[in-house]
């Protein structure tokens, strides 16, 4: 089982990245998918998930509006669009995945240790 997160680098206030995560050794058909991020000297945080369904999405208001997570069943990868980015989303971020069942509508963020896998995080840096 690995998690694969990339797509982070520098950008400007304002601007936009997106972020991949590539899963193999499981199928995201019964997982459910979460994006944490940790910044310097912070707790690490939910910003959004999406669930075994595809269909359900979670937010943490600090993104809401302007991050949006989608995933690719065809090549087992959930996608982290980042748009009207601020300098405060600047951290490390990182995909995890749970193991729920197939088609659960659930997916929650209250902490990355209830998921059974993580990878290693892609630095997200937002200059001002």
């Amino acid at each position: 089982v690995q998690l694969q997160a990339s797509g982070g680098g520098l950008v400007q206030a304002g601007g936009s990245l997106r972020l991949s995560c590539a899963a193999s050794g499981f199928t995201l058909d019964d997982h459910a998918i979460g994006w944490f991020r940790q910044a310097p000297g912070k707790e690490r945080e939910g910003v959004s998930c999406i669930s075994a369904s595809h269909d359900s999405t979670y937010y943490a208001d600090s993104v809401k509006g302007r991050f949006a997570i989608s995933s690719d069943k065809a090549k087992n990868r959930v996608y982290l669009q980042m748009n009207s980015l601020k300098p405060e989303d600047t951290a490390v971020y990182y995909c995890a995945a749970m193991k729920t069942y197939y088609g659960s509508a659930w997916c929650g963020l209250s902490r990355m240790s209830m998921y059974n896998y993580s990878g290693q995080g892609t630095q997200v840096t937002v200059s001002s």
